[in-house]
């Protein structure tokens, strides 16, 4: 079957912050490509609603590991109750409006190099 995204999705976890005027949600991604990213929230956000989000991104430099602060704007797309979930009670879905080009290649880089350990060692869990 063809891919028909036009970036790649991985199952990653990621801490991130979605805020808008009048709220901050601290949380993290269920999963996570180049144009959006899944998560749960604990309260209801209306569909459209345009967020400011930072990403926290590993990144592996030359001496190690570092973090890299992604900041863009998304609209929420999707947004889906869950009964009976204590901690969440809504998962949602935000298109990425606005990012610069330099941040969404590091979101690739740190994207492909989890599908790339998974094609070169057949390792299908996390994708």
């Amino acid at each position: 079957m063809e891919e028909r995204r036009k970036y790649p999705r991985i199952t990653r976890t990621l801490p991130l912050k979605l805020s808008d005027s009048e709220f901050d949600v601290l949380t993290e991604s269920k999963n996570i490509s180049g144009c959006g990213v899944y998560c749960s929230v604990d309260k209801s956000i209306p569909i459209m609603t345009k967020l400011d989000i930072v990403l926290l991104v590993p990144i592996r430099k030359s001496r190690g590991r570092v973090v890299k602060k992604i900041n863009c704007c998304g609209v929420l797309v999707r947004s889906e109750y869950l009964k009976d979930n204590g901690k969440h009670s809504y998962t949602v879905g935000i298109y990425f409006n606005e990012i610069s080009e330099k941040d969404r290649k590091v979101l690739l880089s740190y994207i492909n190099s989890f599908r790339n350990k998974r094609a070169f060692t057949g390792n299908y869990q996390n994708q």
